[in-house]
């Protein structure tokens, strides 16, 4: 899983009775995405996340996708939190914040992040439809929700309109890319750590 990764970076392997993933992750990356998992829905999203993100980024996932997606998404997202918190380390000079628009068509979504060690989420979106293709629209949630937890960052998930689900989703994605990738990048005017209390 090493042979992607670059400058901060982290790595996990995580195997229950109901999933089994190794998932590299690399800050520093140059968009670069090897998607191995059974839900192609969100092969697509996590491409979308990396390419946007200038992220490296190498997942292999089997789950109980008999039953349905739940746990294997579930688990990717836990797994990616765990890898960002890792990879970021003390966070020094990093600006912290971020927060981005992306159009998709006719669909607006707006990711807002705060990289601050107190896990949050926020989500506001209503779908036209449950289901794109087989994949459900309450799995995004469950995805960001476990990501931002083992992160420990807060993040706010908007879509302010849309008429196409796979749009709306996507727009997200690709938001939640560009906003990481600024939330993390490294300001030189930043001493330490971008906290008034010294520590993240």
């Amino acid at each position: 899983m090493a042979d992607i990764l670059n400058g901060r970076n982290a790595s996990v392997n995580r195997k229950t009775n109901e999933t089994d993933i190794q998932l590299a992750f690399s800050v520093d990356g140059s968009g670069v995405s090897q998607m191995e998992t059974d839900v192609p829905f969100l092969n697509h999203m996590l491409d979308l996340f990396t390419k946007h993100g200038q992220f490296d980024l190498k997942v292999k996932a089997e789950g109980d996708i008999d039953i349905d997606d739940h746990h294997t998404v579930e688990d990717i997202g836990i797994c990616l939190g765990q890898t960002l918190r890792e990879a970021l380390g003390d966070k020094r000079g990093i600006k912290r914040y971020a927060s981005v628009f992306v159009p998709m068509d006719e669909a607006l979504a707006q990711v807002v992040i705060d990289i601050s060690n107190r896990p949050h989420f926020e989500y506001r979106a209503e779908y036209p439809s449950a289901q794109v293709g087989s994949f459900s629209t309450e799995l995004v949630h469950e995805f960001l929700w476990k990501f931002a937890l083992e992160a420990r960052i807060t993040l706010h998930v908007i879509v302010h309109y849309g008429q196409n689900t796979h749009h709306m989703i996507e727009a997200i994605f690709k938001a939640l890319g560009r906003a990481l990738d600024e939330a993390t990048s490294i300001d030189p005017r930043v001493q330490g750590v971008p906290s008034t209390k010294g520590v993240l």
